[in-house]
């Protein structure tokens, strides 16, 4: 068909264009919604199609993982001594790392003073590292690694 003879070609100008009153065919209504609007509901099938793996969640990721929010290397330890260890009558360097906000002592660096340290987890680096400066680590409530 000539695209002279179209019906779009003869409702040009008239404001509708055949779409009845003011609004219809224009805005996200006529699409069924903005985004991923109906996914639930009215677009199921294209959501099972295109996106099967949508909803739910990954069996391999537990949703209550137990997550380290705030951890600290062992070389970082003399600077955090400096401002909150303390010593003991026997002369025992104590650091409560928990007290301080930390839930995870790693092995990254090297470890100069043989300090008593209270932390929640600890790696196996780090805690080999401690002991073999002459220090021990007291672990706080539990222990998963």
């Amino acid at each position: 068909m000539a695209t002279r003879f179209r019906k779009s070609r003869r409702q040009r100008g008239s404001r509708y264009c055949g779409w009845g009153q003011i609004g219809q065919h224009r805005q996200s209504g006529s699409r069924g919604g903005v985004g991923g609007a109906g996914k639930h509901k009215h677009f199921w099938i294209r959501t099972v199609i295109e996106e099967p793996d949508h909803f739910g969640h990954d069996r391999f990721n537990s949703l209550n993982r137990n997550r380290a929010d705030k951890w600290i290397n062992i070389q970082g330890l003399d600077t955090i001594f400096a401002k909150h260890g303390k010593v003991e009558k026997d002369g025992k360097v104590v650091l409560n790392l928990t007290s301080l906000g930390y839930n995870k002592l790693l092995g990254g660096g090297k470890v100069e003073s043989a300090y008593a340290l209270q932390v929640q987890k600890v790696s196996k680096g780090a805690r080999q590292k401690i002991e073999a400066a002459g220090g021990e680590v007291i672990l706080n409530e539990y222990n998963t690694e």
